[in-house]
Protein backbone atom coordinates (compact mmCIF):
# COMPACT_ATOMS: atom_id res chain seq x y z
CA UNK A 1 0.00 0.00 0.00
CA UNK A 2 2.73 2.36 0.96
CA UNK A 3 4.20 1.55 -2.43
CA UNK A 4 1.36 2.62 -4.08
CA UNK A 5 0.84 5.82 -2.59
CA UNK A 6 4.66 6.88 -2.76
CA UNK A 7 4.02 6.33 -6.57
CA UNK A 8 0.94 8.09 -6.88
CA UNK A 9 2.33 10.92 -4.79
CA UNK A 10 5.49 11.11 -7.49
CA UNK A 11 3.37 12.18 -10.08
CA UNK A 12 0.89 14.43 -8.12
CA UNK A 13 0.90 17.94 -9.45
CA UNK A 14 2.73 21.17 -7.26
CA UNK A 15 -0.73 23.24 -8.33
CA UNK A 16 -3.81 22.83 -6.99
CA UNK A 17 -6.90 21.40 -8.96
CA UNK A 18 -9.07 23.57 -9.85
CA UNK A 19 -12.09 20.69 -10.95
CA UNK A 20 -14.55 22.34 -8.65
CA UNK A 21 -14.30 25.32 -9.38
CA UNK A 22 -14.65 24.28 -13.33
CA UNK A 23 -17.71 22.26 -12.73
CA UNK A 24 -19.27 24.81 -11.04
CA UNK A 25 -18.49 27.33 -13.60
CA UNK A 26 -19.91 24.80 -16.31
CA UNK A 27 -23.14 24.03 -13.84
CA UNK A 28 -23.60 27.77 -13.81
CA UNK A 29 -23.15 28.84 -17.41
CA UNK A 30 -24.66 26.08 -19.22
CA UNK A 31 -27.25 27.95 -20.78
CA UNK A 32 -24.95 29.51 -23.32
CA UNK A 33 -22.00 27.40 -23.10
CA UNK A 34 -24.63 25.04 -25.65
CA UNK A 35 -23.58 27.21 -28.01
CA UNK A 36 -20.23 27.27 -28.62
CA UNK A 37 -20.01 23.70 -27.84
CA UNK A 38 -21.95 23.29 -31.20
CA UNK A 39 -20.17 26.06 -32.86
CA UNK A 40 -16.95 23.93 -32.58
CA UNK A 41 -18.33 20.82 -33.82
CA UNK A 42 -19.58 22.05 -37.07
CA UNK A 43 -16.49 23.77 -37.34
CA UNK A 44 -14.52 20.65 -36.68
CA UNK A 45 -17.29 19.01 -39.30
CA UNK A 46 -16.06 21.82 -41.74
CA UNK A 47 -12.41 20.76 -41.27
CA UNK A 48 -12.84 17.56 -41.79
CA UNK A 49 -14.87 17.79 -44.89
CA UNK A 50 -11.71 20.80 -45.79
CA UNK A 51 -8.44 18.29 -44.83
CA UNK A 52 -7.44 21.82 -43.00
CA UNK A 53 -5.69 21.59 -39.81
CA UNK A 54 -6.06 23.84 -36.70
CA UNK A 55 -2.45 25.74 -38.08
CA UNK A 56 -4.28 26.40 -41.09
CA UNK A 57 -7.50 27.60 -39.62
CA UNK A 58 -5.38 29.91 -37.66
CA UNK A 59 -3.38 31.28 -40.65
CA UNK A 60 -6.77 31.95 -42.73
CA UNK A 61 -8.40 34.02 -39.15
CA UNK A 62 -5.27 35.46 -38.75
CA UNK A 63 -4.92 34.21 -34.56
CA UNK A 64 -2.82 31.68 -33.38
CA UNK A 65 -3.21 27.91 -33.34
CA UNK A 66 -3.19 28.49 -29.89
CA UNK A 67 -6.47 30.11 -29.81
CA UNK A 68 -8.18 27.73 -32.98
CA UNK A 69 -7.70 24.73 -30.61
CA UNK A 70 -9.52 27.15 -27.14
CA UNK A 71 -12.25 27.46 -29.59
CA UNK A 72 -12.92 23.74 -30.84
CA UNK A 73 -12.68 23.03 -27.19
CA UNK A 74 -16.06 24.95 -27.02
CA UNK A 75 -15.52 26.53 -24.04
CA UNK A 76 -14.88 29.92 -25.63
CA UNK A 77 -17.83 33.18 -25.53
CA UNK A 78 -16.82 34.00 -28.87
CA UNK A 79 -17.64 37.53 -30.43
CA UNK A 80 -19.45 38.15 -33.55
CA UNK A 81 -15.93 39.33 -34.68
CA UNK A 82 -14.69 36.12 -34.45
CA UNK A 83 -17.56 34.01 -35.74
CA UNK A 84 -17.17 36.55 -39.04
CA UNK A 85 -13.32 35.42 -39.28
CA UNK A 86 -14.51 31.74 -38.90
CA UNK A 87 -17.33 31.77 -41.11
CA UNK A 88 -15.11 33.89 -43.75
CA UNK A 89 -12.06 31.11 -43.13
CA UNK A 90 -14.46 27.96 -43.78
CA UNK A 91 -16.40 29.66 -46.16
CA UNK A 92 -19.76 28.49 -44.18
CA UNK A 93 -22.57 30.51 -42.01
CA UNK A 94 -22.73 29.60 -38.25
CA UNK A 95 -25.30 32.45 -37.47
CA UNK A 96 -28.15 33.72 -38.94
CA UNK A 97 -30.46 36.92 -38.30
CA UNK A 98 -34.20 36.89 -37.93
CA UNK A 99 -35.16 40.11 -36.35
CA UNK A 100 -38.71 40.02 -35.56
CA UNK A 101 -40.26 43.49 -34.82
CA UNK A 102 -43.18 43.89 -32.22
CA UNK A 103 -45.30 46.26 -32.08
Amino acid sequence: MNTTIKRLEAYQSDSPSHWREEAEYRRENKSWMRYPQRIAMAILDKMEQSHLTQKALAERMGCSQQYVSKILKGRENLSIETLAKIENALSMQLLSTKIVRTE
